[in-house]
């Protein structure tokens, strides 16, 4: 018979030993544990964490695999109901905004990184392509982020329409482009950077400045307004 939590020594109860010795000395699925709360009568809740666990099939995408993971899928594990699986899909979105700044207006764009540190770990295991404008200010301040397409797994149909409807409307001067490449790698492919270049023919006419077009992969970016200014 499954030995319950409460009949463990103190010290190995999730909520005693974080307690005791702080949340960093707790593993991954104690952890976890603690927001499940409750296991079955055949599993402790620690056990039901692992279970959750072992549903990732990728060492590299840790704990981010709850990310993309969907609630069916979690309720598929015994001791996860849709209250527990909703606890899970909320923790983790929690933990992807901790990583983003909490309010990216006014915060101005120097350099590729100061837009792509925004991005890298909100859109790094993004299972489909999304393709997002980013409108400035005079300064290069940012005054609004908008999601402007939804891809496949290897491609964003991106509409320059849509693109330029926003910053029209805003009377705004200065975009930048930003998306991923969810196979991690951010190299941009041919017409990645040939629709880069007319989205920016475009925006001169509307006098409007694309500043850049950022690629995200994993933990990694490409800024393709670099990579064209390399090979010049």
């Amino acid at each position: 018979m499954t030995i319950k939590i409460k009949k463990l020594p103190e010290a190995e109860r999730p909520y005693e030993k974080l307690e005791l010795y702080g949340e960093q000395a707790l593993s991954n699925a104690e952890l976890l544990a603690i927001i499940i709360k409750t296991g079955t009568k055949d599993m402790t809740s620690v056990e039901v964490a692992q279970n959750i666990l072992n549903l990732n099939d990728s060492e590299e995408e840790g704990l981010n695999f709850l990310r993309n993971i969907g609630m069916q899928e979690l309720q598929q594990i015994k001791g996860v109901g849709k209250v527990k699986a909703i606890q899970l899909k909320a923790l983790a979105e929690l933990g992807a905004r901790m990583q983003t700044p909490s309010n990216y207006k006014k915060v101005v764009i120097k350099k590729p990184y100061d837009l792509a540190k925004i991005f890298l770990e909100k859109l790094r295991f993004k299972k489909r392509e999304i393709a997002k404008i980013v409108i400035l200010n005079n300064k290069n301040e940012i005054i609004k982020i908008k999601d402007i397409a939804f891809g496949g797994t290897n491609f964003v149909n991106v509409s320059i329409k849509d693109i330029m409807i926003e910053p029209i409307k805003m009377n705004a001067t200065k975009i930048i482009l930003v998306h991923n490449h969810p196979s991690g790698d951010p190299t941009p492919s041919r017409s990645d950077i040939e629709f880069t270049k007319r989205v920016y023919e475009v925006a001169q006419q509307l006098d409007i400045q694309l500043l850049d077009h950022l690629i995200i992969g994993n933990q990694t970016y490409t800024s393709i307004f670099s990579k064209m200014l390399s090979r010049k």
